[in-house]
């Protein structure tokens, strides 16, 4: 093992006899056949320690407390009461927060600088918005005339399964969690097999920070897990991240129970140069849009278009600030790009580089692993030279590889940026007004950054179109779909 990766091996050390259990009803318990799995380090290929391998039967189980608590004290607390347990959940992942971040890190492969300046505050921050945002919404009322009164009485929806990716696990999981237990409801939580650490570590800090056992609940497992938690019918709803194929199983399971759906999934997303762009501004955000996170993001800006007129200037500047861009053990301040989550993933986005030699691409920069390391590290690449019809233009690659384009005109640019399945974000750069509300109003997607990248405020709509997903979280979005309304009418 080289000795570039000490200080991930220091951390892996630590957490040793860090075995991640189900949370079924308060506690942490085994599977019913007492079966796991190997919980893989992917910086060093090292097993970190053995996750319970739920099946069916431990879904069930789970489902089970969960329906039973969701008549339950949780769902009659006074809202005041249910926030300040919301708020407490927040504060105790940040009085957490570096362990959650260590543990983000060995799980996922990516920078702990990373987990513990993002991924661990936002889903504290997770928590407090709603805790906020909860005791400031209002139900429609309306008064017809002088014949009746009609208003909206909102309940929580039940029993809610939430699944979770790979790639922002805590940050990710906690934006469907917050507004669910917000709501009133019960939950079973099923996180990606692949990074189940800090899923297994939160379960017990909401029964740390006071909400009643059973309201939420934790299964580990593989697809079996998460095809039991579709299909149950105590199963109100379900919300789902992660890739389209898997949304689509997820549909099929769910439609004899007529659940609702909330799927946030994959994207291919657009990230345009027009010529009036600033291009320092651009070039530096576009790093981070291409690169964070190893490029497993599904709001990166994949797809890179660039405006003829200063093609050369913005990939010039790209691959000269890509070319310094720190690879290596995620625990080093200097790292900006790990390794990719696991083996099955890594050799995933390895093939679409050899699909884009086959289809005659030049590669700027990487095009290959990372040989340094024995983990899962692959270099930055960038690719010019595809065709709008290659497979590493269409398809979600989900790695640290980008494709550059270049246009002439803003016909000829919409065109490309709509030509996909996919219609989660866009980033456009321009100086130019009329063309940045002109060109973001025709792009099909949910998200359109205009000079930025990853700006949220959490009270906007959060989604996608097409491939990308169904319906809307954030704000008054979450707490629609975590709720069910009754109108009454009263007849003066």
């Amino acid at each position: 093992m080289p000795n570039k990766i000490q200080k991930n091996k220091a951390i892996q050390e630590k957490y040793a006899s860090f075995n991640c259990l189900h949370y079924i009803d308060g506690e942490y318990i085994a599977s019913i056949n007492d079966t796991t799995f190997d919980n893989i380090n992917p910086v060093t290929k090292d097993v970190i320690g053995k996750v319970a391998n739920g099946r069916k039967a431990d879904v069930d189980r789970a489902i089970a407390v969960a329906k039973k608590a969701k008549n339950g004290p949780w769902k009659t607390m006074p809202l005041n009461e249910r926030s300040k347990i919301i708020r407490k959940i927040g504060d105790l992942i940040l009085e957490n927060l570096e362990i959650l971040a260590e543990l983000e890190s060995l799980d996922t492969g990516k920078p702990f600088s990373l987990a513990k300046s993002l991924d661990i505050p936002r889903a504290a921050y997770n928590f407090h918005f709603f805790a906020d945002y909860m005791i400031s919404t209002s139900q429609e009322s309306f008064q017809q005339d002088d014949v009746a009164l009609h208003y909206a009485v909102r309940k929580p929806v039940g029993v809610v399964g939430l699944i979770n990716p790979w790639n922002l696990p805590l940050l990710l999981m906690t934006w469907k969690l917050a507004p669910a237990l917000a709501a009133g409801n019960t939950v079973v939580m099923k996180p990606s097999e692949v990074t189940p650490m800090t899923a297994t570590f939160i379960a017990d800090l909401c029964t740390q920070a006071g909400v009643p056992k059973g309201v939420v609940n934790l299964v580990h497992g593989f697809g079996e897990a998460g095809a039991a938690l579709s299909e149950s019918k105590d199963v109100d709803a379900i919300a789902f991240t992660g890739e389209t194929l898997t949304g689509t199983a997820i549909m099929q399971a769910s439609a004899p129970s007529l659940k609702k759906l909330s799927f946030e999934l994959g994207g291919k997303n657009p990230n345009v140069i027009f010529a009036s762009a600033n291009m320092e501004e651009a070039i530096e955000t576009s790093i981070r849009s291409s690169f964070l996170n190893q490029g497993e993001v599904c709001l990166c800006g994949s797809r890179v278009y660039v405006h003829e007129a200063v093609y050369d200037e913005f990939v010039n500047g790209l691959v000269e600030k890509t070319k310094n861009l720190k690879i290596g053990d995620p625990f080093e301040e200097e790292t900006f790009v790990g390794a990719v989550v696991s083996e099955e993933h890594y050799n995933k986005v390895l093939s679409y580089l050899e699909i884009a030699k086959e289809d005659g691409g030049t590669f700027l920069t990487g095009g290959q692993k990372n040989s340094d390391y024995d983990g899962y590290f692959i270099n930055p690449t960038i690719i010019t030279g595809l065709t709008k019809d290659s497979r590493c233009v269409r398809e979600e690659i989900f790695g640290p590889v980008i494709t550059i384009i270049p246009f002439a005109t803003d016909e000829e640019i919409l065109e490309q940026i709509n030509d996909t399945s996919y219609g989660l974000a866009a980033t456009i750069w321009t100086s130019d007004l009329r063309q940045a509300h002109t060109i973001a109003a025709k792009i099909e997607t949910g998200i359109v950054w205009v000079n930025t990248w990853f700006l949220r405020d959490l009270r906007t709509p959060f989604g996608g179109m097409k491939s990308s997903g169904i319906g809307r979280e954030g704000g008054a979005h979450s707490i629609d779909f975590y709720t069910e309304l009754t109108n009454i009418t009263i007849k003066l």
